[in-house]
């Protein structure tokens, strides 16, 4: 009998944190399945001249069984998941990673369920995104005065770019790529990874530690073909993602500070700010920090700071 064949995907290298997390998921489930099961691996879909986007279409209509994206695509959709676009909503990773492991998490799970065709199977990380430009040093909100700055499609990144008197453009990954490459747009918020993943680094020499917002990466599974598993695959299943989410999240810790100390070293100019400098931040933020809770459930937040 021919072993049965699942497809996985993403939108990033294969040598980083995600690459590294797919190939978990793979090799788990292959072994636990003694080769029963096959996991074709799409690492990077835009390699393929698609957009990131086609991701969620592939798995929605099952020819894909999983992907990972980041949750802020799905947030018109599924509005809980916005509780995850409040500015400076977790202090560090490892309250994050609790609350997204924990009741928040299944809180996202079954809203993601009752919305979409997708199962959320857990949430890998994303880390905390950064401001990098092309002009200048950044050390309070009026720094960024008159800066056009990409950010990911999300009406709450867009208000909160706004409150720091930047221009938001909101597009999605592959043309963000092609406009701050051709330096049509002045900045950019990220992680260090993706900041170095998509060649950003090169032509965006300050960078400012600001950890506005907690990017958590949904894993996304179709949800019939989830239903249709029988409780041993299911197991493997869920087993290998436990896994995977282990993996990743510790490679994504390694990376942003091997990936510091190589940007640093390549002539990068990083900010870290003060105490003060990111109250000022904080501050600023208020009018976004308030748009976030709109629409969301007032349990959400009480359940990301349990």
């Amino acid at each position: 009998m021919s072993p049965r064949k699942l497809w996985i995907g993403g939108y990033g290298p294969e040598k980083s944190a995600h690459g590294d997390g797919l190939a978990a998921v793979r090799d788990e489930v292959e072994a636990g399945t003694n080769g029963e099961v096959q996991v074709d691996v799409t690492w990077n879909i835009m390699d393929e001249g698609r957009p990131n986007t086609d991701l969620f279409e592939l798995v929605e209509a099952g020819h894909m069984f999983l992907c990972y994206f980041s949750s802020s695509y799905l947030g018109d959709r599924v509005p809980e998941l916005n509780v995850l676009e409040t500015p400076f909503l977790f202090p560090d990773l490892a309250i994050a990673h609790r609350a997204l492991d924990g009741p928040l998490g299944e809180a996202l799970a079954d809203a993601v369920r009752s919305r979409t065709g997708f199962e959320a199977l857990g949430f890998w990380d994303n880390g905390f995104r950064h401001m990098t430009n092309r002009l200048r040093p950044i050390h309070r909100p009026e720094d960024c005065k008159g800066m056009t700055v990409r950010m990911q499609p999300n009406a709450i990144h867009e208000e909160l770019i706004r409150c720091w008197g930047a221009i938001p453009v909101a597009v999605e990954l592959s043309a963000a790529i092609q406009l701050i490459t051709r330096l049509d747009v002045d900045a950019q918020e990220n992680p260090l990874a993706n900041t170095v993943a998509y060649g950003v680094d090169q032509v965006h020499p300050f960078v400012t530690m600001t950890g506005h917002l907690y990017g958590a990466r949904g894993l996304f599974a179709h949800r019939p073909t989830w239903e249709s598993f029988d409780p041993a695959l299911r197991g493997v299943v869920e087993g290998a993602i436990r896994n995977a989410i282990d993996v990743q999240r510790t490679a994504a810790t390694e990376m942003e500070t091997s990936l510091r100390a190589k940007m640093e070293g390549a002539g990068s100019e990083f900010v870290d700010l003060s105490d003060e400098e990111r109250s000022a931040f904080v501050e600023a933020s208020a009018p976004a920090i308030v748009r976030a809770h709109d629409g969301v459930p007032a349990e959400m937040f009480e359940l990301a700071r349990s």
